[in-house]
C-alpha cells in the first residue's frame, strides 16, 4: 500500500469515527482490519493533519449565547467578553478594552476620521491599541473638556496625544466646556467659526469610539469624579429622570435625551448626530453601567459593542 493509499485510507476511517460517530468495531469490520489498526489510522490521520480537534471551555458556549442575544435584541454586533474567576472592576475593564483595541485597529482605514469622546474607558483603550501608522487618519475630538477649576486640555490633550502618537494622525481638539453656565452661551459660541470647523471635522466622522457614563460607576466615570457636575446638576438630572451619559450627552432609560434640561448646556456630540457615522464601537464594562448602556443602545448611538460577560447578563436581565 503507498502512502497515499494509507492517507486515504486513514481519511476514510476518520470520517466514519468523526463524522458519522462509528464505533471503532463498526469500523475495522466494515474495513477489513484489527481494531488496534483503525486506532493507528486514526492516530495517523490526526497527525498528517485530516483531522484537527479543538477544545472550547463553557465559558465561550456562554459568551456566545450572550452576544446572540444582545445583537437580536438591539440589532448591532455585540462582543461579549468571558471574565476571569475572582476579576475586579478594573480588571473587567481592562479586558474589555483589550478586545474592544483589536476591533477599533480593524476598523481603521487610510482617511478615516475617528471621532472620539474623552473618559476613563477611552484613556485605557488608547493605551491598549496597536502602534502602526494609518495614512491621512484624523482624530477628532467629540465632547468638550473645559470645567469651572481647569481646562481639562491637560486630561484629554495627554489622551488624544497618545492616539495621535500610535497612529501617526492628526487631531483635532474641541476646547470648549463639557458643560456651559447658559444655553445661550453655548448658542453663542457654536455660530464661532474656530467651533465650527470641528463641529465639521464631528460631522465628516467615518469612525466613533466611545463608552457610557454611570452616576454610580464601579470604576468612576472621569465627568462624574473631576467637578464636572454640581449638586444642582446633579439634582436636575435626576428630576429628568438621566440614567447616566454617552459622550455628556445624558439619556433616560428609554434612550430619549432632546427635553433633559443639561443637554441644553452641553457640548457632547448627541444620539442623533452619533447615529450617521457607518461604525460606531460602544465598550462597556461595569455592572452599574448595565442601565446607561440599555440607554444608549435604545437611543441607537452603536453598530459595535464589547462588554464584559457579567455586564452582558446585567443588561439583558433588565426589565
Amino acid at each position: 500500500m503507498t502512502a497515499d493509499d494509507r492517507l486515504e485510507t486513514a481519511f476514510a476511517a476518520a470520517r466514519m469515527y468523526y463524522d458519522e460517530g462509528q464505533t471503532m468495531e463498526a469500523i475495522a469490520s466494515a474495513l477489513s482490519v484489527s481494531r488496534s489498526t483503525v486506532s493507528r489510522m486514526l492516530r495517523d490521520a490526526r497527525e498528517a493533519g485530516l483531522v484537527q480537534i479543538s477544545l472550547r471551555p463553557p465559558e465561550a458556549h456562554r459568551v456566545e449565547e450572550l452576544g446572540r442575544r444582545i445583537s437580536r435584541q438591539y440589532g448591532i454586533q455585540a462582543h461579549v467578553v468571558p471574565i476571569g474567576a475572582g476579576e475586579d472592576e478594573r480588571e473587567r475593564l481592562h479586558t474589555v478594552v483589550e478586545t474592544g483595541a483589536v476591533l477599533l485597529d480593524e476598523m481603521l482605514e487610510p482617511g478615516t476620521t475617528l471621532g472620539i469622546a474623552w473618559g476613563t474607558t477611552m484613556a485605557a483603550l488608547l493605551g491598549k491599541v496597536p502602534t502602526r501608522p494609518v495614512p491621512g487618519l484624523q482624530i477628532v475630538q467629540l465632547n468638550g473638556a473645559i470645567n469651572v477649576e481647569g481646562s481639562g486640555l491637560t486630561y484629554i490633550s495627554t489622551v488624544l496625544a497618545r492616539a495621535a502618537t500610535r497612529w501617526d494622525a492628526t487631531v483635532h481638539q474641541f476646547p470648549v466646556p463639557a458643560f456651559f453656565d447658559y444655553s445661550a452661551t453655548r448658542e453663542a459660541m457654536w455660530h464661532e467659526r474656530s467651533v465650527q470647523r470641528v463641529l465639521d471635522v464631528q460631522r465628516q466622522a467615518t469612525v466613533a469610539v466611545f463608552s457610557v457614563g454611570a452616576f454610580d460607576a464601579e470604576v468612576p466615570s472621569h465627568v462624574y469624579t473631576h467637578n464636572y457636575l454640581t449638586a444642582d446638576d446633579l439634582n436636575s438630572l435626576r428630576a429628568d429622570g438621566a440614567v447616566g451619559d454617552v459622550c455628556t450627552v445624558f439619556l433616560r432609560a428609554d434612550g430619549s435625551f432632546r427635553d433633559i434640561a443639561m443637554n441644553a448646556r452641553g457640548s457632547g456630540t448627541p444620539p442623533d448626530q452619533l447615529a450617521r457615522i457607518p461604525r460606531r464601537l460602544l465598550m462597556a464594562s461595569g455592572s452599574r453601567k448595565a442601565l446607561p448602556l440599555r440607554a444608549a443602545l435604545r437611543a441607537g448611538v452603536a453598530t459595535d459593542l464589547v462588554v464584559d460577560e457579567i455586564t452582558a447578563a446585567h443588561l439583558l436581565a433588565l426589565r
